[in-house]
């Protein structure tokens, strides 16, 4: 199969030629890998190459008679196990480890009958918004090499961008979908909490922040595969929302006049570029020509405490990942084995009391009731996805004197030291993706839309928040937006 005829269909159109017969298994994994070999030198997505698993699984009919029988697939290198592939998570300390299970969620895709080609770049335990992990190297942004694919599930958004495949695996506790689809110019939907397996090795993932998912060209892909991965996770501690059917179902179906805020204020850090305001503003004049009722409104934040609340279970859940890797690979952890940044965060968890972790989860639960507050007025609050462009290669690199002063930090952990750079930390990280973690908190669905293009031809995505459990009403919106401005033909040159 020639790539223009394999780009030329989603992952549903792909699954359809392999059931009528028209094209094999086989063929498709070929024209994956054909791709893969031709561009992932310049964009390095994928870290882990699954080749002749792929092509046996392909020959051997050995793939499931699932609705994506056949369709070539990546899953991040995080999130889960996939049974006989390595599993790094993006740290040093996993270097080697073979996952010898399917976790439940790839144990899904598995049963809807993908071929997995491989499993795609990924920062250290998924905690940054760019995926340049030391172990691997940086990711590159299929629209313009010089910039950043974001993250954390960046290699897989680089991946669909680039053609390898029509959609991957990410997981999203911070933005970690929805920020690599808008970076890349792609469909990402991170679903209501608790909708999809964390098990069986997860809980909660970061109090409840983690939701995984897929990114995609197209919205009836993101979808499908939800239809196929929702459900009960036997043990886990959320339960799911239930749907009236299945969501591939409502794609098709503009959604009820819909009362819409938007705002192209930055909601945890400080300012938004004029460029993704104008975005934002022509997204909302989209909306009021589709017959939506448009206001210009947002949420009322306590920013400070809520983003330090962020951070802070973040860093209890970093450390227990660095605790977990001794499970996995025999030893006990060491600071060499991990990037500065992340044994900080997990030196900061070992500075805050219990207490002050409750306090923080007190926050966010505040947060949440005020936001469910603003969503009884509104069905819908759109955002930039991001609130600035994706930065250069290297450019959110640690200084060389942050580098000195968390070695510093390492030698002598000082509580007020660490909660300092905390602090800081919360200020200077959230300024470029400040609008994705409410959603993670509150456990609401969210999804980036790629509606605008921006200079140096990247692409700009916009983001659409609805209440808890009515991904149903994002997903009708989201097809109704592709049909007004398509945009599954624009693809990066390479």
């Amino acid at each position: 199969m020639k790539f223009e005829d394999y780009v030329r269909h989603d992952a549903t159109a792909l699954a359809a030629l392999v059931k009528r017969g028209e094209v094999t298994p086989r063929e498709l994994v070929d024209a994956a890998l054909a791709r893969l070999d031709a561009v992932d030198g310049r964009v390095h997505a994928i870290i882990h190459r699954l080749d002749e698993s792929a092509r046996r699984a392909a020959d051997g009919g050995t793939l499931p008679e699932g609705p994506f029988k056949g369709v070539p697939f990546v899953v991040k290198d995080l999130d889960g196990m996939l049974g006989g592939a390595p599993y790094n998570g993006g740290t040093r300390a996993l270097k080697g480890v073979v996952g010898p299970y399917d976790s439940e969620l790839f144990a899904r895709y598995r049963r809807a009958g993908v071929a997995f080609v491989g499993k795609s770049n990924t920062p250290e335990f998924g905690i940054l918004a760019n995926t340049e992990p030391e172990l691997h190297g940086p990711t590159h942004n299929p629209w313009n090499l010089g910039h950043i694919a974001g993250g954390s599930s960046g290699g897989s958004a680089a991946a669909v961008a680039a053609g390898v495949v029509p959609v991957a695996h990410g997981g999203d506790g911070g933005g970690s979908i929805r920020i690599p689809a808008a970076a890349c110019g792609l469909f990402g939907m991170k679903p209501s909490r608790g909708t999809q397996p964390l098990g069986p090795d997860g809980g909660e993932g970061w109090n409840g922040f983690v939701v995984p998912h897929v990114i995609s060209r197209t919205v009836r892909d993101s979808a499908a595969f939800f239809d196929v991965t929702r459900g009960i996770d036997r043990g886990a501690p959320y339960a799911s929302p239930s749907f009236d059917g299945p969501l591939a179902d409502v794609v098709g179906r503009d959604p009820a006049k819909l009362r819409v805020a938007f705002s192209t204020r930055s909601m945890l850090g400080e300012r938004t570029d004029p460029a993704y305001e104008r975005a934002t503003r022509d997204a909302a004049a989209l909306l009021e020509s589709l017959g939506h009722i448009v206001t210009e409104d947002a949420p009322t934040l306590d920013v400070g405490p809520l983003r330090l609340a962020y951070l802070s279970i973040v860093a209890a859940g970093t450390a227990e990942a660095i605790a977990s890797t001794e499970r996995l690979n025999g030893r006990a952890p060491r600071p060499e084995d991990f990037e500065a940044t992340t044994w900080f965060m997990g030196q900061v968890a070992h500075a805050l009391s219990a207490a002050e972790l409750e306090h923080a989860r007190n926050v966010v639960a505040q947060a949440t009731r005020d936001t469910a507050r603003f969503f009884e007025r509104y069905d819908v609050f759109v955002t930039p996805t991001l609130a600035h462009p994706p930065a250069r290669i290297g450019e959110l690199a640690l200084k060389p004197w942050e580098r000195v002063g968390l070695a510093a930090l390492r030698r002598a952990p000082v509580r007020a030291a660490l909660l300092g750079v905390l602090r800081d930390l919360a200020a200077k990280n959230l300024e470029r993706t400040p609008n994705t973690m409410l959603f993670n908190m509150t456990g609401q669905p969210a999804m980036s839309v790629p509606l605008a293009w921006g200079e140096g031809a990247l692409p700009i995505g916009i983001q659409f928040a609805a209440r808890f459990g009515d991904d149903a009403t994002l997903f009708s919106l989201a097809g109704q937006l592709e049909r007004a401005r398509p945009w599954f033909d624009r693809r990066p040159s390479l």
